[in-house]
């Protein structure tokens, strides 16, 4: 190699910044998170949790037992109407049942006079007429039965119907003794001689008998009649003859 020659080094190329050269990266991400349209990280939906719906447990069907209750009890009560209704009927058509009749004939008085102590004793004989216009219908008056016999509201006395069983189409009279005990005797004899001026003394004989309704040979359960007959004798006086002017009577049945 000759003196002239001269060894040139290479041109060295500037080092160039490793880091500039070095292609732009994603920013890191945590493991988990997406990254939005401008590359920053954003944070992951919420996990998923499903929800079970609570159930509450169903409060006792009152309703449904109510309305079953009243069911049962329209139901009961509409058979028991049939039934009461086709043996009303069994009984109207098969023995043409007909009311009994009563009338207050006669009556005799042994004792009405006042007492030392203001009160006024009576004793009356009542005839009372009972019927039974039924062809296939019997009557039994069973004991426990009441007459009594009014004044202007007040009881002058008390008697009560024999025991007896009344045939078909059988009229019976009753002859019915009475004795009772009225307070404030001196009011009442005024009031009475009163009436006794008109000739009508307003009299109400009022009767609870208990009887017992035979069909055939069936008896019926006890029923308790009201008799209440409005009479209009001319006097009330011991010894005298009492005239009836007249006389209405009602009857009816009370279970």
């Amino acid at each position: 190699m000759s003196d002239h020659q001269r060894i040139h080094p290479d041109p060295v190329t500037p080092a160039t910044d490793l880091e500039s050269q070095q292609k732009p990266t994603a920013p890191l991400v945590p493991r988990g998170s997406s990254r939005s349209d401008d590359g920053h990280p954003t944070q992951p939906p919420p996990p998923y949790h499903r929800t079970i719906p609570i159930q509450y447990s169903k409060p006792p069907k009152k309703r449904n037992c109510c309305r079953r209750f009243l069911c049962c009890t329209f139901c009961t009560i509409f058979i028991l109407i049939m039934i009461v209704g086709i043996l009303a009927a069994i009984v109207y058509f098969g023995f043409d049942p007909k009311l009994p009749k009563y009338s207050v004939d006669g009556m005799t008085i042994t004792q009405f006079n006042q007492n030392a102590d203001n009160t006024l004793s009576a004793q009356f004989n009542v005839n009372i007429t009972a019927r039974n216009p039924n062809t296939k219908i019997g009557i039994s008056y069973e004991g426990g039965s009441r007459l009594t016999v009014i004044y202007m509201g007040t009881t002058l006395c008390q008697g009560s119907f024999p025991k007896f069983y009344q045939g078909h189409r059988n009229t019976t009279v009753l002859n019915i003794p009475m004795t009772g005990q009225a307070q404030d005797a001196a009011g009442l004899l005024n009031s009475l001689q009163a009436q006794i001026q008109t000739g009508i003394v307003p009299l109400v004989l009022r009767a609870k008998v208990p009887v017992r309704i035979k069909l055939g040979k069936l008896k019926l359960p006890k029923l308790k009649p009201l008799v209440r007959c409005r009479v209009n004798v001319n006097t009330l006086a011991a010894d005298n003859v009492i005239r009836i002017r007249d006389s209405s009577c009602s009857f009816k049945f009370k279970l």
